[in-house]
Formats: C-alpha cells, sequence, structure tokens
C-alpha cells in the first residue's frame, strides 16, 4: 500500500532528525523549500528609499544588539 503525503514527509523530517539533528534538519528545509513570491519586486519597495550607507548602519544596529 502507498503512503499517504503526509507520511512521507514526516518519515522525511524524523529521518533527516535522526541524521543532522533538528537544527541541520531545519537548515536542510529552509534551503531547498519553495518559497513564493517575486524577491526582486520585494526588495526594489522595501529598499527604494534607502542609500545603501543606511541599509549598511541599520544592519551593524542590529549585529550590535544580537538580531542578526
Amino acid at each position: 500500500m502507498l503512503k499517504t503525503l503526509n507520511e512521507i514527509k514526516r518519515e522525511g523530517w524524523d529521518a533527516l532528525v535522526d541524521k543532522l539533528g533538528i537544527a541541520g534538519a531545519t537548515m536542510f528545509v529552509m534551503e531547498h523549500e519553495k518559497g513564493y513570491g517575486d524577491y526582486t519586486e520585494e526588495r526594489k519597495k522595501i529598499f527604494a528609499e534607502k542609500g545603501l550607507d543606511e541599509i549598511t548602519k541599520e544592519i551593524k544596529d542590529l549585529k550590535s544588539k544580537g538580531i542578526l
């Protein structure tokens, strides 16, 4: 008998966790997830009003706060 898609997903996840640990399995899934939307267009909207210096400063601020 064929397994359901949910059974296959669950067994696959369990196999990843057994082999890679929870963090490694999560990273693997995130790397291979299809995603959605148009990142290029979203990025243009997000950064339309910001220059490179402002973006760089924001990144440094987030790093200094331990957020990144």
